[in-house]
């Protein structure tokens, strides 16, 4: 098993990565949490694949479990989905001393951990992710949160789990356009570490690859995931440059309405992006040709059908949390491995973006 550590101010844990791990889960969260009420959060895909065998596991371990599931996809990240688990919670009598555990993809981890952090004003929180994207980005961290209708994430909290538990395994039960979402996310970090993470996402041809080559995927972007978190937990700083192509990504996400999945609208995002900043002369142009094959390789979206300045994607801009001081903070590339980040106001952006216009 590969264990990352994960220390930031407000928690130690760590990150365990094993084929085969799912087998498990009772006897490694019991390492962490005491006999306890459990909550399993999962939704309506991943809870008849994988529920039974973990409340079973569980069970085995000594902990009391209640199933709780969501609507599969982003529209369950919604205060409405917040309320009916927070009632379930109660209902079920879950106390201070009990805990959330997320098991599933992103939208999962992300509404569940932000009730573990607001009900009671707070509850251990533990993350089982079963998609690649969960797996390599959004179990890691402690950023939970719900869309609005003007933006993703508007609402949450910085909510670190107690443990973070990792089954490669999972993945063969993703759908193929599922798996590929995922490695938008690898991509961009292994864009912005560059070193061997780079040299392994060059030997991804085809999708079958991201299967293969799933261990060390998910090892090296959780590495430098956790590096960052550590160095600056709360966005401060140096974290900001985890949203390389998130900029516009979040804003196609939000135009598409469901068209996207995440990892499909960041690829889309870090092309555009490269395109947008090699324009202003401050990346240069091979980077785009770079990223956009990588992402093709493995049949990411890399073009939009509109032109960067509608309307609805400005103002999906405009509620960027990358905005302080009425300036948006793009995150781009010098180099491979060299990432640097540029503040545009907010004023001036419709200007800046219009050199580049989306194929």
């Amino acid at each position: 098993m590969t264990t990352i550590p994960v220390t930031t101010a407000a928690k130690s844990y760590a990150v365990n990565i094993e084929t085969g791990l799912l087998v498990r889960v009772g006897t490694e969260l019991a390492k962490v949490w005491s006999p306890r009420q459990v909550a399993i959060v999962t939704d309506t895909n991943v809870g008849p694949l994988y529920a039974q065998q973990v409340r079973e596991r569980l069970t085995a371990a000594g902990f009391r479990v209640t199933v709780l599931t969501v609507p599969a996809g982003e529209s369950s990240k919604s205060w409405a989905q917040v309320m009916r688990l927070i009632d379930a919670l109660s209902a079920a009598q879950l106390t201070r001393s009990d805990g959330v555990l997320a098991l599933g993809g992103g939208v999962v981890g992300d509404l569940a951990g932000f009730v573990a952090a607001i009900y009671l004003r707070g509850i251990a929180f533990a993350q089982v992710p079963t998609s690649l994207l969960a797996q390599v980005d959004s179990s890691v961290g402690g950023k939970t949160a719900i869309d609005l209708p003007t933006g993703k994430n508007l609402v949450g909290s910085f909510y670190q789990p107690d443990v973070v538990l990792i089954d490669p395994q999972t993945l063969t039960t993703l759908p193929p356009r599922m798996l590929v979402e995922g490695y938008g996310e690898i991509l961009k970090c292994a864009a912005l570490v560059g070193s061997d993470f780079w040299a392994l996402v060059q030997t991804v041809a085809q999708p079958a690859d991201i299967l293969a080559q799933a261990a060390p995927l998910i090892r090296h972007s959780i590495a430098f995931k956790a590096r960052v978190v550590m160095a600056d937990e709360k966005e401060g700083g140096q974290r900001q440059l985890l949203n390389f192509g998130h900029t516009i990504g979040h804003a196609v996400e939000l135009w598409g309405r469901g068209r996207y999945m995440h990892g499909e609208a960041v690829a889309i995002g870090l092309v555009q992006v490269a395109r947008l900043f090699a324009a202003q002369g401050l990346m240069p142009a091979e980077l785009t040709n770079q990223l956009r094959e990588r992402l093709m390789a493995v049949g990411l979206p890399v073009e939009f059908p509109v032109d960067l300045t509608t309307t609805d994607l400005l103002a999906a801009m405009h509620h960027d949390k990358k905005i302080h001081d009425q300036a948006l903070t793009w995150v781009y590339l010098t180099a491979i491995g060299q990432p640097a980040m540029h503040a545009v106001p907010l004023a001036n952006l419709a200007t800046w973006i219009a050199p580049v216009t989306a194929k």
